[in-house]
């Protein structure tokens, strides 16, 4: 996807790697350990159907097994290669360190555009590529664990556990092999909007750092901050949801493969995202002003900007146009090695992807724990905490009854306070948490060392300081 002489996502990648990796006083040959992908498998297998036989190509990369199991989505799309598996493969093992997640990284995909399969179709190719990958232990609990990515989702998941169960049938953890599933078969709360949440976490901890905004011109709260969101997907519809409905941001724009729409007085995203799903595009919407080169709204003035879809979309080519301050990649490698030089240069302030889209990955690895404990959150704790908090309240009324003290409390926060925490709540928190941990870790980097001069190696530099840490606390 990259543009003309851009280098390809791999290459990027890489780049960013060597910019933090020579930052560091590393043992010799360390470096080359953390870099280099561990191992790819490329399938290609046949599935009876339409009256004949159809051949297709997958892969499943492993970048680090640092730590393990490994993590990593498997993505259905046409335009899948190695290239961008290992890219992608790298990208999650620097992704799960910074966030603190204990899996080493992976990814697959499938060249497959599913819109050109019915769904029963799409459940058959989907088993036959796990049969493949599960035989090989490229799908297991205790070694590599898939999620969806682009053009996969709960449904496939589904599928893919349910192929591993058959395959295992005495695994007592086999639900494990795989998150991102419904809540019936093992799913957990909040994980179909985690990353567009992870989103949101990550704007409002940065935003919780004056210094860090000024940087970028920026100052305040979220409140009235102008958005443009590229792509909206599963992502980029919940990072705009919530930074509208939450937060008081004004969505300003949003662009589609097939244009933008724009509003400056900001855009109902459920509205619009109603328009896309009932015809497939952004054309025609009724709300906003349309625009048919959708990717030129991309250099609209705005505060933050989120491209949400695929890699490269800014590229050499338009980095120099792009005008807003904040960029926050809620996609993977949005922006190629070159363009980031030139944001750099214009003084721009990018959030990077390998942070701020961790919020699948870190409710994906919640997910796994309660696969393995056999326990919803919250079921042993809730009524326990509901319990203890009306004794206090019950306490308190008594006290001020007996002093005579006219005070009372509302219903409404009497509501609030004695409702224990649920399952949602429970992956709100820990979510919130890791994405404001991470973020302190990164701007630690970014304001401390006067080599580090964007968040991007500051985030890397957080990163392999840590995968240094394990390959070293272990026999290589």
């Amino acid at each position: 996807m990259a543009h003309g002489k851009d280098p390809s996502f791999l290459e990027s990648v890489e780049y960013s790697f060597n910019r933090a990796a020579n930052l560091l006083d590393l043992p010799p040959g360390l470096k080359e350990q953390i870099r280099e992908c561990n191992s790819t498998y490329t399938v290609r297998f046949g599935v009876r159907m339409r009256g004949g036989i159809r051949t297709f190509t997958g892969y499943r990369a492993v970048h680090s097994e640092h730590m393990e199991p490994v993590k990593g989505g498997i993505r259905y799309d046409s335009r899948v290669n190695q290239d961008e598996v290992e890219a992608l493969a790298s990208l999650m093992t620097y992704k799960c360190a910074v966030v603190e997640a204990p899996f080493g990284g992976s990814k697959g995909g499938l060249c497959i555009n599913p819109r050109e399969y019915t769904a029963e179709e799409i459940e058959t190719i989907t088993r036959r590529f796990a049969f493949e990958l599960i035989k090989r232990d490229l799908i297991n609990p205790s070694q590599n664990v898939p999620a969806p990515d682009m053009g996969t989702g709960p449904r496939e998941m589904a599928w893919i556990a349910d192929q591993y169960m058959h395959m295992n049938t005495t695994d007592i953890n086999s639900r494990a092999c795989v998150t991102g599933k419904p809540l019936n078969v093992g799913g957990i709360q909040g994980r179909v909007e985690a990353t567009g949440r992870g989103v949101q976490y990550a704007l409002q901890e940065f935003f919780r750092h004056p210094k860090d905004q000024a940087k970028c011109g920026l100052e305040g709260t979220l409140e009235g901050k102008r958005v443009v969101v590229q792509g909206l997907g599963n992502v980029g519809y919940h990072a705009a949801l919530f930074l509208s409905e939450e937060d008081g941001s004004k969505v300003t724009a949003i662009i589609e493969w097939d244009g933008a729409v724009i509003d400056d007085d900001g855009l109902n995203v459920d509205e619009v995202s109603h328009h896309i799903q009932s015809t497939g595009g952004i054309k025609g919407c009724p709300y906003g002003t349309y625009v048919k080169d959708g990717l030129s709204v991309l250099e609209k003035e705005c505060d933050i900007l989120i491209p949400a879809a695929i890699e490269a979309v800014i590229t050499s080519e338009n980095a120099d146009r792009i005008k807003a301050p904040l960029i926050i990649e809620a996609a993977n490698g949005p922006i190629t090695a070159p363009a980031d030089t030139i944001l750099r240069r214009k003084g721009i302030v990018v959030i990077p992807d390998m942070y701020a889209n961790a919020g699948g990955v870190t409710v994906s690895y919640f997910e796994w724990v309660k696969n393995l404990s056999h326990i919803r959150f919250g079921r042993m704790q809730r009524r326990q905490e509901e319990a203890r908090g009306t004794l206090l309240v019950n306490e308190l009324n008594r006290l001020f009854k007996k002093s005579n003290v006219p005070v009372s409390f509302s219903e409404q926060f009497v509501g609030k306070y004695l409702r224990g925490a649920g399952e949602l709540e429970l992956v709100r928190s820990g979510l919130d948490d890791t994405m404001r941990l991470a973020y302190q870790a990164i701007s630690d980097v970014w304001r401390r060392r006067e080599d580090v001069d964007d968040l991007r190696t500051a985030a890397y530099v957080v990163s392999i300081q840590r995968i240094a840490q394990s390959y070293q606390s272990i026999a290589l």
